[in-house]
């Protein structure tokens, strides 16, 4: 049904293979791990996601939509003037939607704040997972969130989609950039690998790199 869904939407072509990686991934958190419906969208414990990787929310919508948060008939109008659909997910606009992303870099600090809000709150059953592109980590400020999520530490959950598209490489490979984190290597596509990454909870914050290259 997602599939299909996803077939609606044009308007934003150049990001299509962003949005192609993504698929697998958000799919698996919506339908089998995230407690989240659109009846319980505004539930101060509800679990929350962040799409860091904000500019290719074609698959995103594609999911909101086959869950219930938008109504299908949006996602013909994705990305026209008069759309709430735009080529970055908009929180204010959009049911279900945590934050406004698509400038690379952001999300994983953000992600960082919701979680230590919620640990504050007392909400200990709430998680926060946040999705990000490999080629984000070559961004300064991720650097900094993934130092302080390791050392106070928080309960966080990050998903890496490994399209090959960052510009530096590093010695190690991507977890080599998240010390302190555990870490799941899971088949980018594989719903089964990549549901049981999303449900280690270790005290620890955790990374979770999706490699969608390797087939």
């Amino acid at each position: 049904m997602t599939v299909s869904t996803l077939r609606r939407l044009t308007g934003d072509e150049k990001h299509a293979p962003s949005a192609h990686s993504t698929l697998d991934v958000i799919r698996v958190l919506y339908e089998r791990v995230l407690r989240i419906t659109p009846e319980t969208a505004d539930e101060p414990d509800r679990d929350r996601f962040l799409l860091s990787k904000g500019h290719g929310p074609a698959a995103y919508y594609a999911v909101l939509a086959d869950r219930g948060f938008i109504p299908e008939d949006w996602l013909d109008r994705m990305g026209r003037w008069n759309s709430p659909l735009g080529t970055h997910p908009d929180r204010v606009l959009i049911p279900g939607v945590e934050v406004g992303t698509g400038s690379l870099g952001h999300g994983l600090g953000l992600a960082v704040g919701v979680a230590l809000g919620l640990r504050a709150q007392g909400f200990t059953e709430a998680r926060t997972f946040v999705l990000l592109g490999d080629a984000e980590l070559d961004e300064g400020s991720n650097h900094e969130a993934i130092a302080y999520a390791a050392a106070v530490p928080l309960p966080l959950t990050a998903i890496v989609i490994d399209n090959r598209s960052a510009t530096h490489g590093w010695p190690g490979g991507i977890p080599a950039r998240f010390p302190g984190w555990t870490v799941s290597l899971v088949d980018g596509h594989d719903h089964d690998e990549i549901e049981r990454g999303l449900l280690v909870r270790t005290g620890k914050p955790h990374l979770i790199v999706a490699d969608v290259e390797s087939k």
